[in-house]
């Protein structure tokens, strides 16, 4: 970039840069990692002066994120400073890469008072260790259903990014972007912040209240206010399916004008549309969790398990076991990419 330094008027002169220490879980995903370290070094350019220094830290020597670029570590799983923000990358496999060491590791740190935050699929990682009992915590939409699955004791939100206290978590893709410039707002006022997502050309700065996914109308391309309202009753109550009757009850509707609502909107029956939504949590559950097929089918709201894997394979043209086998893993436990 040619623009050259500027010092913000908000920025204060700090006695030593704070620093941020990023661990590299194997097959961290890289955007998310890109967006917490670029706003760094650019708050440091815009102000003109060293406001943060950073050092990449893992098991072993080098890490490889899951488009194959490859990163050296400055650091072992050594002991940090006490000043030190450790933030951990996550990405691929999580479950595979959320190794014994990094556990405990992530532990000793949490004992010294250290702040620790997740970003990408590494919120999984903080709560493997229990650092996140009791918190506020998001993770990608798409490991959500797993997540809850598994961690009973943390208070899961679909926000952008979570800051309680000092433990922080982001939900992928870019959020690392919005958790970083508020870091930098709170550490040297917001003039730098902006100045740091106008060289981003970040022009929609998000806050811990934005959520991560698009409303229900813009998802699905209609804005229709009784059928926004039915979807989001069929997302709320997936162990517990609602009737057709009691949908349209909710929304002032009689069941056939309910069903010509979704037939002209969505080309499906409400029943349908509801099924595929129950077997799309079935597959999020069966990928990232160990939960038996059983207690997947009962949580999807399934009365039967061969009820359950007769829906399953009409829709994914393969049974429930199938498809955990083709993880390659006996519990199937794998946690599948977030952008």
């Amino acid at each position: 970039m040619t623009t050259a330094p500027q010092k913000a008027t908000q920025t204060a002169k700090a006695a030593a840069p704070r620093r941020f220490v990023f661990l590299l879980l194997d097959r961290f995903t890289l955007i998310n990692f890109a967006g917490a370290i670029e706003p760094l070094r650019l708050a440091n350019h815009a102000a003109g002066e060293t406001l943060y220094s950073w050092r990449l830290c893992g098991e072993g020597v080098e890490k490889s994120c899951s488009n194959g670029a490859t990163f050296r570590l400055d650091l072992g799983l050594d002991e940090m400073e006490r000043d030190d923000t450790v933030l951990v990358c996550g990405g691929v496999d999580i479950q595979k890469t959320t190794t014994k060491a990094v556990i405990a590791w992530l532990r000793r740190e949490a004992r010294r008072g250290i702040t620790i935050g997740g970003l990408c699929t590494a919120s999984h990682t903080l709560a493997k260790a229990g650092l996140l009992d009791g918190k506020k915590a998001t993770i990608h939409w798409e490991n959500q259903d797993g997540f809850a699955e598994e961690f009973d004791d943390v208070k899961l939100t679909k926000s952008v990014f979570v800051m309680d206290g000092n433990r922080w978590s982001t939900a992928g893709g870019i959020s690392s972007i919005d958790l970083m410039l508020k870091i930098i707002a709170a550490d040297h006022g917001e003039d730098l912040a902006n100045t740091v997502a106008d060289q981003l050309i970040y022009s929609t700065i998000r806050t811990d209240q934005d959520t991560q996914r698009l409303s229900i109308p813009t998802r699905i391309g209609v804005r229709h206010p009784k059928l926004s309202q039915v979807i989001q009753m069929m997302e709320g109550n997936i162990e517990d399916p609602m009737s057709p009757a009691d949908l349209a009850e909710e929304v002032g509707m009689s069941t056939r004008q309910l069903e010509r609502l979704f037939r002209r909107y969505l080309n499906r029956s409400p029943k349908r549309y509801y099924m595929e939504l129950r077997l799309q949590k079935a597959r999020n559950l069966l990928m990232q969790t160990d939960m038996s097929v059983i207690n997947v089918a009962l949580a999807c709201g399934f009365a039967s398990p061969s009820h359950f894997s007769k829906c399953y394979r009409s829709h994914y043209n393969t049974t429930p076991y199938r498809e955990r086998g083709s993880q390659g893993m006996p519990g199937a436990v794998q946690v599948r990419l977030s952008i």
